[in-house]
């Protein structure tokens, strides 16, 4: 399986994350998920893998800007998985597919070692 990549690339966590794929020799893609949007097989794919929770970035700019009501309305894996292919920027950034579990977020310890195992 390809490993992916998934984020904005602004985004100051998906760059550190960019780069140390890229000097630690990993091959991926990367896919901006604000422009190039996402599937709802995909998103309902890593709810699968993820909590629901893990995925939705509450700390974010997104999350804050939404509505009280609308934040209200998130209380479940469907209710998320409608809200992140609305506002794809509410996602906890970046997101790794295709080196084992799907993982959310970025350190070097934990890329090392996930990547430990020739992933």
């Amino acid at each position: 399986m390809t490993t992916t990549l998934y984020g904005i690339p602004n985004c100051d966590t998906v760059k550190k994350a960019r780069t140390w794929l890229l000097e630690n020799g990993h091959d991926f893609a990367f896919h901006d998920f604000k422009k190039q949007g996402l599937s709802r097989e995909l998103v309902a794919g890593w709810l699968e893998q993820l909590d629901w929770e893990t995925l939705v970035n509450r700390k974010g700019t997104t999350w804050r800007k939404l509505s009280d009501e609308r934040k209200a309305q998130v209380v479940d894996k469907a209710s998320a998985l409608e809200l992140m292919l609305e506002n794809p920027s509410v996602i906890k950034r970046p997101v790794l597919q295709g080196a084992g579990p799907v993982s959310v977020g970025f350190s070097a310890d934990a890329y090392a070692a996930k990547f430990k195992d020739g992933a």
